[in-house]
């Protein structure tokens, strides 16, 4: 039983992770730049520790990455003889406008991204393009305090026009943000957040993304107004919360827990703002500041389809002290002890995955886009720099076949699915080489040393074969 014809497989990565260059051909200073690896790293990342510039005797991985900006060539022509049908990447937002503020773009970063969807397009490959993936130039977090201010909608606003206008031909599928919800958990490393002590940092976090709402319903619009033909989708962190036990307040728990995480796809996809969340801000004395016209752009401009990552399932209890405690994307959570765990703790649920496809489908009733779903696991090279990846086959196995159960059983509508990452490059939530997710190994390590040379795993044979079959995972792994 394969997979719709017209499904699109392939692969992602994230501009800040893989391209490096960062002050190269006229691209500017972006939050995403200035987290470094170690033990800072959470704190930036939530905000709680300023760091607008680099410090000394820190290392940030994202100022080289993985130097994709000048190998994309290469590891294009490596998704190519994988068979991708499609490549999900994202744009460096300072690499178009290197302040944010400006009212002409930088031409080398429009020629830059130009060369790459054009290169998609010589082997038949359909970028699938982040709008932002985290990335908000540091002028417009400096001056303006980020998403905090309404004047960012505009500068989204022209940043997407440029784009629209200027990849016309190139790029049908656009995603707005990245993991939208994730302003509520790592504020700075998603929207370029910090807080002053005794700020209202949910009351700020709330107000910033409805801005974000707003910038992404007004994206919508002009995306369908420049190219009829174009599809845009909101994307989530997702990964249904389990309750931990089956006591009533573990359920409400739980259930409330997976609102939060709906909330702001609720808003994109529905268009409207949901009833629980106007509520909770009632309760907590948040008050989100809303233009008379909000609503109204809200409800008119909605997403044409429903991306999201999902990597694990997460344990919600009304009980502070109840279960062991894991982590997962940024999101920590109760240990599951029917389920095994990755090296960092991440549970592995397939049948998760299924489900999450069907509440999501359920819920909205448009089609879905898995855009990340991957292991990060310690690979460990031979001689010649090849990985034997077993580990990461079986695991991306059992999820495609749960993928496959709810398309063919649940009759959930799938558009495509693109594995993260399809090549090594930088973790974001540790900041780590040796957390790898690729096909295609990268030798460089924590520290930023190595060749950079690029070397296909056993996972890149298999998932040749998987896209060729259209989805069968069923020969010898």
């Amino acid at each position: 039983m394969t997979f719709p014809k017209e499904f699109l497989w392939g692969g992602a990565t994230a501009a800040n992770q893989s391209e490096g260059a960062y002050n190269l051909d006229g691209r500017g200073l972006a939050n995403v730049d200035v987290i470094p690896h170690g033990e800072k790293r959470r704190a930036v990342m939530t905000g709680k520790l300023q760091m607008f510039d680099f410090e000394p005797d820190l290392y940030y991985p994202a100022q080289g990455a993985v130097d994709m900006y000048h190998h994309y060539e290469e590891d294009i022509k490596y998704f190519a003889e994988m068979g991708f049908k499609t490549f999900r990447l994202s744009i460096a937002w300072s690499r178009i406008f290197p302040k944010g503020d400006e009212f002409e773009p930088n031409e080398a970063g429009l020629a830059y991204y130009q060369r790459v969807f054009e290169t998609c397009q010589r082997y038949n490959i359909e970028p699938l393009v982040t709008i932002t993936h985290f990335d908000v130039p540091m002028h417009l977090i400096t001056t303006y305090g980020s998403w905090r201010s309404r004047k960012m909608i505009d500068f989204y606003e022209r940043l997407c026009r440029v784009l629209f206008t200027r990849y016309k031909n190139l790029v049908t599928h656009w995603l707005t943000f990245n993991e939208i919800n994730m302003i509520l958990h790592a504020p700075f490393l998603a929207a370029g957040l910090t807080f002053s002590e005794g700020e209202n940092e949910a009351e700020i976090k709330y107000q910033a993304v409805h801005h974000q709402l707003v910038a992404s319903a007004l994206a919508t619009k002009i995306a369908h107004e420049v190219n009829p033909k174009n599809k845009v989708g909101c994307m989530l962190a997702a990964g249904l919360y389990y309750p931990y036990t089956c006591h009533p307040n573990d359920i409400a728990e739980a259930q409330r827990m997976n609102r939060q995480n709906y909330a702001f796809i609720d808003v994109q996809s529905r268009g409207k703002y949901p009833s629980y969340l106007l509520k909770s801000w009632e309760r907590d004395g948040i008050n989100v500041v809303m233009d008379l016209a909000d609503q109204e752009i809200l409800k008119a401009y909605t997403v044409d389809f429903i991306s999201f990552s999902y990597y694990a399932s997460r344990v919600a209890t009304a009980e502070p002290n109840a279960g062991e405690r894991t982590q997962g994307n940024l999101l920590p959570t109760i240990r599951n002890p029917h389920l095994e765990v990755s090296e960092w703790g991440w549970q592995i649920d397939p049948l998760g995955f299924r489900s999450t496809m069907n509440e999501l489908y359920d819920r909205y009733q448009k089609p879905l886009f898995v855009v990340e779903n991957g292991l990060g696991a310690h690979d460990v090279p031979d001689t010649n720099g090849y990985v034997n990846d077993e580990y990461r086959i079986a695991y991306l196995a059992k999820h495609i076949d749960a993928m496959r159960d709810a398309i063919l059983i649940d009759g959930v509508d799938v558009m495509g699915y693109t594995t993260w990452g399809c090549i090594d490059f930088v973790s974001a939530s540790t900041g780590e080489m040796k957390k790898r997710y690729g096909f295609i190994y990268v030798d460089r390590d924590n520290a930023g040393n190595g060749t950079l040379q690029r070397t296909p795993k056993a996972s890149f044979t298999w998932y040749k074969k998987v896209i060729a079959t259209n989805g069968d995972t069923s020969f010898i792994r």
